[in-house]
């Protein structure tokens, strides 16, 4: 991917990931979008990086995402690279989880993390494929290959999120647009709640490592513990899950 000279498309750019990438693409010569839920979380990220385009936005509805690429290509028509960043990650413990009468929070997971990515990838990928240089980025994690069992949904919606990726690749392989992959460790952000994440990688190395790997011809790019987790075997696999699941299991 080239790094610099594109429009971007960050969702979920206000803070964390999202916000740690858009500062290196801006600094890098790009014109950089974000969205998010929250107005105020924006303009924080606009007071730290001038020349940040902001548009508030719930990923959770359709109409929201509709909208925002109504608005983006018809303010921004240069826009040549989406990154599907937006994520929450729940802990839960099925059995006591109250699905009956609490469905809603747990569905906001899944039309966050993967109905959004779903919906605006099939939304933008004709519109990026007129393009000469264009990219896809979906943020998976290294939990889409080894389920944190305390976190299924995240783990689910994140796994097939990655299936996504692979088979658009595939269907994209003849046009001007790179699908890649981000899969990430656990990174010191407010993902799931403050001070969950606190013991994960240093959020500025991470990003720099990730934005370095973009510039070469990786399709899947992990980092620190989720590197090698890209090409597990199933064995190794269900080792490592099981390992974590009994080390956090007293979490929920």
């Amino acid at each position: 991917m080239k790094l610099s000279g594109n429009t971007l498309l960050i969702t979920g750019g206000g803070t964390g990931i999202g916000l740690a990438l858009a500062e290196r693409f801006i600094k890098n010569g790009n014109t950089v979008i974000v969205c998010g839920r929250r107005d105020n979380v924006l303009q924080e990220a606009k007071e730290k990086l001038p020349g940040l385009i902001t548009r508030v936005c719930n990923l959770e509805k359709a109409s929201d995402r509709l909208a925002l690429f109504d608005w983006v290509t018809a303010n921004y028509p240069e826009v040549n690279a989406l990154v599907n960043n937006a994520g929450i990650q729940q802990r839960f413990n099925v059995l006591k989880s109250d699905a009956k009468n609490n469905w809603g929070y747990f569905s906001k997971e899944i039309a966050t993390n993967l109905e959004a990515p779903f919906h605006l990838t099939m939304l933008f990928a004709p519109y990026l494929a007129t393009k000469e240089s264009a990219a896809i980025i979906n943020v998976t994690s290294g939990l889409a290959f080894t389920p944190f069992a305390i976190a299924p949904m995240y783990s689910a919606t994140k796994a097939a999120l990655h299936s996504f990726t692979v088979s658009l690749r595939h269907q994209l392989s003849e046009t001007n647009v790179e699908v890649i992959e981000v899969a990430p460790p656990a990174v010191n952000t407010d993902l799931g709640g403050a001070g969950l994440h606190q013991q994960g990688e240093p959020l500025d190395a991470f990003a720099d490592a990730i934005f370095n790997e973009l510039a070469g011809d990786s399709k899947e790019i992990g980092y620190g513990t989720s590197a090698a987790r890209l090409r597990m075997s199933r064995d190794d696999i269900d080792v490592y899950a099981e390992k974590m699941y009994h080390s956090t299991k007293n979490l929920i």
